[in-house]
Formats: C-alpha cells, sequence, structure tokens
C-alpha cells in the first residue's frame, strides 16, 4: 500500500466523493484505511461496564484504499504514487504529477 498516515488524501469513489482527510489507520491485509471525518455511519450501542450510556454514536468506518487518493503536497491536486531510488540506494515516494519526493 502506498499510502502512509497522516497523508492528507481525497475520496474519489462512493458517498463521500470529494471530501478530504487525514489517514489515520492503515488496515493492509484487508486494503482499507481509516481517514478522519470520512465515511461516518451511525451505530446503535447497547450500555455496558465500558460504555455507561447507550445509544446511537457516529463512528468512523475503514474506506477501501483503491478509493481514494494522495493529495500532492506541492500542487495540492490528487496524484499518484511511485517509487524512486536516491543517491544513498533508499527508496522515496514520488509524486506521479509533479514528480516532487513526498516525505
Amino acid at each position: 500500500m502506498r499510502l502512509r498516515p497522516d497523508d492528507n488524501v481525497i475520496i474519489i469513489k462512493g458517498r463521500d466523493r470529494g471530501k478530504t482527510g487525514r489517514v489515520q489507520q492503515i488496515f493492509p491485509k484487508q486494503g482499507k484505511l481509516l481517514v478522519e471525518g470520512v465515511n461516518i455511519v451511525m451505530r446503535h450501542t447497547k450500555p455496558t461496564q465500558n460504555v455507561r450510556q447507550g445509544g446511537i454514536v457516529q463512528k468512523e468506518m475503514p474506506v477501501r484504499s483503491n478509493n481514494v487518493m494522495l493529495i500532492c503536497p506541492s500542487s495540492g491536486k490528487p496524484t499518484r504514487v511511485g517509487y524512486t531510488r536516491l543517491a544513498d540506494g533508499t527508496k522515496a515516494r514520488v509524486s506521479k504529477q509533479s514528480g516532487e519526493i513526498i516525505e
């Protein structure tokens, strides 16, 4: 998966299309990631020892990774991510749109 936590992404498919957010957590085995403020659903919860108050709770759910695109830090537009080898032999992520290295 080419995305990392704290990357800014835009949703390109689904009901939240066009929304942007920061990646909070990545689930590589499922091919999903948790994006802040996106894919919010209502969950009905029962009161338990941990949760005293039951009721309807709003919760963020993971989104499929193929439905998001990284926002290029330099141009602010959606971009694909590639890799390149640096002079010291390490791999770095590169924006396909601008060609700049993504930190």
